[in-house]
C-alpha cells in the first residue's frame, strides 16, 4: 500500500476536530478510504511521531494496523503547516507531485517556508 499524504492530512484534521482531544471511539472514518487504508496510515503516522498509537497488527490482517490515541506536538505542527487548502494544493503540485510521494521532511520544510512567506516572515 502506498503512503497517501492526503490521507495523512485528513486523519490529522479528523482527530483535531474531536471535542475530546483524542480518539475515543477507536474508529476514524474518512470518505473515500477503507478502514484498512486508514489503519495502515495511522500505523505509519505513529512511526513518524505524528500520532500516539496502539498497534492492532496481528497475523490475520494483510497490513500493519494501529488505532490513534491522540495527536502529538509534531502532528499539530504538521497540521498547522498543511491546514490551508490553497497551500496544500500548491504543495501537491510543487513538492508531492513531481516526486510521486515527497520525502516527508522535505514536504514539511517546504510547507514551513511557504507559511513564513505567506505571513511576510521570510524571503
Amino acid at each position: 500500500m502506498k503512503r497517501d499524504l492526503d490521507l495523512v492530512r485528513a486523519i490529522l484534521i479528523w482527530i483535531e476536530g474531536r471535542p475530546e482531544g483524542h480518539n475515543v471511539n477507536w474508529r476514524i472514518a474518512i470518505d473515500g478510504f477503507t478502514d484498512e487504508q486508514i489503519s495502515y496510515h495511522v500505523h505509519l503516522m505513529g512511526q513518524a511521531g505524528l500520532l500516539v498509537t496502539t498497534s492492532m497488527t496481528s497475523l490475520d490482517p494483510r497490513s500493519p494496523s494501529a488505532v490513534a490515541i491522540s495527536m502529538t506536538w509534531a502532528g499539530h505542527e504538521f497540521l498547522s503547516a498543511a491546514r490551508d487548502d490553497t497551500l496544500w494544493a500548491k504543495a501537491k503540485t510543487k513538492v508531492i507531485g513531481p516526486a510521486g510521494s515527497a520525502v516527508f521532511t522535505v514536504l514539511l520544510d517546504w510547507l514551513k517556508a511557504e507559511a513564513k512567506t505567506y505571513l511576510g516572515l521570510g524571503p
